[in-house]
């Protein structure tokens, strides 16, 4: 019988419990504050990363895994004889999914996913291959699914401010003036992989976040009420409440999920960076 592992880099963002319940390997992102290197998950997390952004004022970089630690990742399942089904950050934020694949190269059954989204829709992925694998599917049938669906993966998140975007060169100064004049809450989404600005509101976040659920129920009239999760950065603790309470009162979910953005995500986005993410048939 086909021993099949699951593994990902750390930008897929699911809790202790998911990876733990599943058997979800990690491979950590590093993560520059500075001149010194962590690793996402595993000496780094979100609160670093706002608290080295509050004492120096810039921002952390990312550095792509190599081909060869990807190759030193993937060996130690290989060994064991287990086929791997691996999930990467999208191939439009990132050069892990070319890194990844090269390293598959050298091995037989190494399947490399180009997730096309990023933090919990990442993991979503993976939850939904988990449960394929429950089915007896083997790890080509499943990475033949998954890969069939990506698109369907809706993954979006508001922005409480844009000070972090602006830091990092994704806004200009001008338009981070005029958000905080008019209060502007961006909605951030994937398009084709990439991370795009969808929507922008206007008022105090509680009001956009209330606009943005509404919306969402709005345009996804046929989607998957398996699961949904609701994931932000380090955030006021009333609003993710409350946009719990909005996705429990516009949707049908059989569960709803709330996950934490990790160091990446949170890097880009900063505090109050809140989002909800299911699957759309």
């Amino acid at each position: 019988m086909e021993k099949v592992i699951l593994t990902s880099d750390s930008t897929c963002d699911l809790t202790e419990e998911i990876l733990s319940e599943y058997g979800i390997k990690l491979c950590p992102i590093a993560i520059l504050l500075g001149t010194d290197v962590y690793h996402d998950t595993v000496d780094v997390n979100a609160d670093n990363v706002l608290e080295y952004v509050k004492k120096t004022g810039n921002l952390p970089k990312t550095s792509a895994t190599s081909v060869e630690e990807y190759k030193d990742f993937f060996r130690q399942f290989a060994e064991e004889g287990y086929s791997v089904i691996h999930f990467c950050i999208s191939s439009k934020s990132s050069s892990c999914f070319e890194h990844a694949k090269e390293a598959a190269t050298n091995f037989e059954n190494v399947y490399v996913v180009d997730s096309y989204c990023l933090s919990s829709a990442q993991g979503m992925e993976i939850v939904r291959a988990a449960e394929l694998l429950k089915t007896g599917m083997g790890a080509k049938e499943v990475y033949d699914e998954i890969t069939s669906t990506i698109d369907k993966i809706q993954l979006s998140f508001v922005v409480d401010t844009l000070d972090f975007l602006h830091k990092g060169g994704r806004c200009s100064s001008t338009a981070l003036i005029m958000s905080k004049m008019l209060r502007i809450h961006p909605v951030i989404s994937t398009k084709d992989g990439a991370l795009c600005v969808k929507k922008k509101y206007m008022g105090n976040m509680k009001r956009s976040l209330a606009q943005y659920v509404t919306d969402l129920a709005k345009e996804y009239k046929n989607y998957d009420k398996t699961l949904c999760y609701v994931t932000h950065s380090p955030s006021d603790k009333e609003l993710v409440e409350y946009v719990i309470s909005l996705v429990k009162e516009n949707f049908s979910f059989d569960k709803i999920v709330e996950t934490f953005a990790g160091s990446t995500v949170t890097s880009h986005c900063g505090y109050n960076t809140i989002g909800v993410i299911f699957y759309n048939k």
